[in-house]
């Protein structure tokens, strides 16, 4: 890189000695600007900078290193156009560049800049007038946002930085059109990044700012994808303790979770999807796990659970039907 070359000036005396003798002066040389070092003010890191700190071979800058870093001051620097179309590239190297998730982080501006693009739909929601093009946009936005929350050494500092609150008004859209799905679609895809790694922080966090009322609606009327994610965050924070305790604590609470689980069975007899009776199969399957769930749970089980309604289903599914299995175990009078 530039950055790294040495300055070399003739000496005044040495270019007037030069211009006495009838020599023309040496040009001066000066060190190029390096762009990459624009996108922070003087006591913030650019991109590059912080690339170069990581450790091991991955300080070695490539062309790809190039391209990163051109479209993340693009995003930063760039017209309306050229963000759009930074927003596109970068979100396209995420799985391929794994430090991006630190590039976008410690870059000066970069995560207020997503915000921004975020922000800028709200009042497109209500009245929905969010058009494909504009869903795309933030959708690419939030798929960085994802990458972010991915990251191990980058996930609680997304957290504790309160980001995805800023996808709440997403989730909590109600329009069917193809825009407001994707919208949906990709913010609890962020939202499922959080919870992957199985984080006691995540989930407290998510306990608190009310995520499960948001994802049982779209348990409920979303598409089958969306369910399918949906009820996969409902799942890991069932599976933790705290999570479990919390939906046990009051009967509004489980019977919240408990109805939704059910019309989605119902719904599932008509319209078959493995992947997600899967989940509702080891949501019940923890509820299971609390007593007072468990004795409830004996009582307003969906029978399609009980008979063998789901048997061709789940025909090739040996996982899923031994918790079902268990799941009927645990409900028995004889299981203490």
């Amino acid at each position: 890189m530039f950055a790294n070359q040495p300055v070399y000036t003739v000496p005044r005396q040495q270019q007037q000695q030069a211009a006495a003798a009838g020599a023309p002066p040496a040009p001066q040389q000066t060190q190029p600007v390096d762009k990459q070092q624009l996108t922070s003010p003087p006591g913030n890191q650019s991109p590059a900078a912080i690339h170069q700190s990581l450790p091991g071979p991955i300080q070695m800058q490539t062309s790809e290193d190039d391209k990163v870093f051109t479209w993340i001051f693009e995003l930063m620097h760039g017209s309306n156009a050229s963000r759009e179309q930074a927003l596109l590239e970068l979100g396209k190297k995420r799985e391929q560049y794994e430090d991006l998730a630190l590039i976008l982080w410690h870059s000066f501006g970069v995560m207020t800049c997503l915000l921004q693009e975020i922000i800028s739909v709200y009042p497109l929601l209500s009245p929905p007038q969010l058009s494909s093009s504009a869903s795309n946009r933030v959708c690419n936005a939030l798929a960085l946002l994802q990458c972010v929350a991915s990251h191990n050494d980058t996930r609680l500092l997304f957290l504790n930085a309160h980001i995805p609150l800023f996808l709440y008004p997403f989730l909590n859209t109600t329009s069917k059109s193809r825009a407001f799905e994707y919208l949906r679609l990709t913010s609890l895809g962020v939202i499922g990044a959080l919870v992957k790694n199985d984080s006691n922080q995540v989930i407290n966090f998510l306990l608190s700012t009310e995520i499960i009322p948001l994802c049982l609606r779209i348990m409920e009327t979303g598409t089958e994808l969306s369910k399918t994610v949906a009820i996969f965050i409902v799942q890991k924070i069932l599976m933790d303790d705290t999570g479990l305790n919390y939906v046990c604590q009051t009967y509004e609470r489980f019977f919240a979770v408990s109805t939704v689980l059910s019309n989605m069975v119902n719904q599932l007899v008509d319209v078959p999807a493995s992947r997600l009776l899967k989940h509702v199969v080891r949501c019940y399957l923890r509820l299971s796990d609390n007593p007072r769930a468990r004795e409830a749970l004996r009582q307003i089980l969906p029978e399609p659970l009980r008979d063998a309604t789901f048997s061709h289903t789940l025909r090739d599914d040996v996982g899923t039907k031994r918790c079902l299995a268990q799941l009927l175990a645990n409900l028995s009078d004889n299981y203490e």
